[in-house]
């Protein structure tokens, strides 16, 4: 073994406090049993990566360092997508051939044993039901989860703005719904107006929006009781970090819904926790698995916020993992933010695979002991380059590492095992039965029922003043405001339009009888003039006027 070699990591990994222990140095085929690679438990709050291709053992990575955290007695959360992470709970197997010859190899003595664990569920069927209201979700983080573009999100904002003025609670979709329909009804326009006002199109996407999230079967996890955050907090009578499990199998299909869950769990937390500064270990280690989903398709608002979330949490004592497959499946702004790196195999089959691979090797600390991007794609499993942050805040030297097995079962705990688990859970009672309190759709759907009965008296007084007989034969009282608004509208234009008719008929009538007149009279002079060319005197005149008026009918 390389003299310089050793005393780098001899001197680059020794510590003087609790640490976490992760394997030993690789130097070729050379493994340096000696010495271990660590971190001080002092600076896991400054973050990490844990990153490598398809079955290069990231997931076991992330079990080892869960599980001696726990021991440590700090609480662990994890979201654990394929549910391969739920052996944790259960002790190892010794008997197991790769583990025996791995901690063989290492001169590493293993102890199986199993972790506290809860199990927690979006849906209820994995473990304890874990909700949050829409309120709390905010109308980024929901925009999010609806594949909202800039504008709708907007529109989002105002509406949640409408409801914090005016106490109107969203805690499930269902208020959002109704309250979406009622400021985009006729009633509503004019006070949305005040707020900026929406589009009939964008009130359209957001409804569509609900519809197919509640078809998802999503609309379970908003309501309450809301999910409180200090319960990830907690340590055992004995003091072990209890590992809250976060069963994701179930809802695998919506992986905008439970990325953006668990950052919002992790908003909650930065809300909700004192400023802590540096700590001996930390409160909370937060793990994200399959981390790229949380970042497809963000939006620069969303990654400004967990880029913020990531570099501000660390001082209330809560350190953050992303598990991805490639380092570049993170954006740079929170790569950055992330001091402790363990590093699996990479592939290059593709162009793309080969400049994501060159790009990772640049972000390595300068070594002369490896060619690190020869040595990332040469990595078994179960192998990693690993670089930490000291107790002083330097990185260490760069190492490819054989990493010790989890002291848990490898492998996930049986459906019976895990179920048995989830019943016997306090949390079952703490989070299991649903609360509908009074919120924006009671509010709501009430101001409307009573908006009705007004208007429909309101209608009945004038149809009773308008000669229509006091009835509902009409079907106002079944009617929205709106359309009895709409409905007594219509009745006037008919009542306005018979009158009209009416009197167009009476001046017909008496534009008949004065033609009539007209013509009585042309009638009875042409009779006058005609007698007169015989009777020339004005008494015979008179006479044959007489006559002829009282032919025609004139007196």
């Amino acid at each position: 073994m390389d003299t310089a070699f050793r005393d780098e990591m001899a001197s680059g990994y020794a510590l003087t406090e609790p640490g976490l222990v992760i394997g030993s140095p690789m130097l070729g085929d050379e493994l340096l049993t000696e010495v271990r690679i660590q971190v001080a438990l002092s600076m896991m709050n400054r973050h990490g990566l844990i990153a490598g291709a398809t079955g290069t053992g990231k997931t076991k990575t992330l079990q080892l360092l869960a599980g001696e955290l726990s021991r440590a007695g700090v609480p662990v959360f994890v979201a654990d997508i394929k549910g391969d992470v739920t052996g944790i709970a259960a002790p190892g197997d010794a008997t197991n051939p790769k583990v025996a010859e791995r901690t063989a190899s290492l001169g590493w003595t293993y102890e199986p044993s199993g972790h506290p664990v809860e199990f927690l569920s979006l849906s209820g069927q994995l473990g304890a039901q874990v909700r949050a209201t829409v309120h709390s979700f905010g109308p980024l983080l929901l925009g999010r989860v609806l594949d909202l573009n800039d504008t709708q999100t907007s529109i989002l904002s105002l509406i949640f703005k409408y409801c914090d003025d005016n106490s109107l609670p969203l805690l499930d979709l269902k208020d959002l719904a109704t309250t979406v329909k009622f400021l985009a009804s006729d009633e509503g326009k004019p006070i949305l107006a005040d707020y900026g006002g929406m589009s009939s199109a964008s009130v359209g996407v957001l409804l569509r929006s609900l519809v197919v999230l509640e078809q998802q079967g999503a609309d379970v996890f908003f309501g309450e009781p809301e999910f409180d955050v200090h319960d990830l907090l907690r340590t055992t009578p004995e003091g072990a970090g209890i590992v809250s499990i976060l069963e994701l199998r179930d809802v695998m299909d919506k992986p905008s819904l439970f990325s953006t869950f668990m950052l919002w769990m992790l908003a909650q937390l930065y809300e909700a926790l004192p400023e802590a500064g540096d700590l001996p270990k930390p409160k909370l280690c937060f793990f994200f698995d399959e981390a790229h989903l949380l970042f497809d398709g963000a939006s620069d608002a969303l990654l400004q916020q967990i880029e913020r979330t990531a570099r501000l949490i660390r001082s209330k004592g809560v350190g953050v993992y992303f598990v991805t497959q490639a380092p570049t499946d993170v954006p740079s702004s929170v790569l950055a933010q992330l001091g402790n790196r363990v590093q699996h195999a990479l592939r290059a089959f593709t162009p793309d695979d080969a400049d994501a691979l060159r790009k990772t090797t640049r972000t390595f600390p300068t070594t002369t002991h490896y060619d690190v991007e020869k040595t990332i794609t040469s990595l078994g499993i179960g192998e990693a380059l690993v670089t930490v942050l000291s107790p002083k805040g330097v990185p260490t030297p760069l190492a490819a590492t054989r990493l010790l097995p989890p002291d848990s079962l490898m492998a996930a705990l049986p459906d019976e095992d895990l179920q048995a688990r989830v019943a016997a859970s306090p949390f079952r009672t703490k989070y299991g039965q649903t609360i509908d309190r009074q919120s924006a759709y009671e509010i709501i759907t009430a101001r409307i029922e009573s908006a009705r009965a007004a208007a429909a008296d309101q209608a009945a007084q004038q149809a009773q003043a308008a000669g229509a007989p006091p009835t509902t034969a009409t079907g106002l009282n079944t009617m929205t405001p709106a359309q009895q608004q709409r409905e007594i509208a219509r009745q006037a234009r008919e009542m306005a339009a018979a009158q009209r008719a009416a009197e167009r008929e009476r001046a017909a009538a008496q534009r008949r009888a004065r033609a009539d007149a007209r013509q009585h009279d042309r009638m009875v002079e042409t009779g006058v003039r005609t007698a007169g060319r015989v009777i020339t005197s004005r008494v015979g005149q008179d006479i044959i006027r007489g006559v002829f008026g009282t032919l025609f009918g004139k007196r």
